[in-house]
């Protein structure tokens, strides 16, 4: 009875990863722009302000540059999970060579 209860819980979490994979790409996709954006701001700030301390914000953009990241992996990791359903390993998968 518990390996039932668990693969439902499973089965849900892969169809709500998948059902959110477009929401990942976005969000990677949008905090690399931001990230980028406000890395050139803050960094011509930096050149026209000599006592401008850059330390606190690039790490800023460092923080949002690594969660960009982190929602391409999640997004990738999605892909890879929904083809896994579809095409399950061993099955008889025809693919053009």
């Amino acid at each position: 009875m518990r390996n039932r209860i668990d693969h439902q819980g499973q089965q849900r979490f892969a169809e709500r990863t998948i059902r959110r994979k477009p929401l990942f790409l976005l969000l990677s996709l949008l905090g690399l722009t931001v990230g980028l954006g406000l890395g050139g701001w803050y960094l011509w700030q930096a050149i026209q302000q000599s006592d401008l301390k850059p330390g606190v914000h690039f790490v800023l953009v460092l923080l949002i540059l690594l969660n960009a990241r982190q929602n391409l992996r999640q997004y990738r990791y999605a892909r890879l999970l929904e083809e896994l359903i579809e095409h399950p390993p061993g099955s008889n998968k025809t693919t053009a060579t």
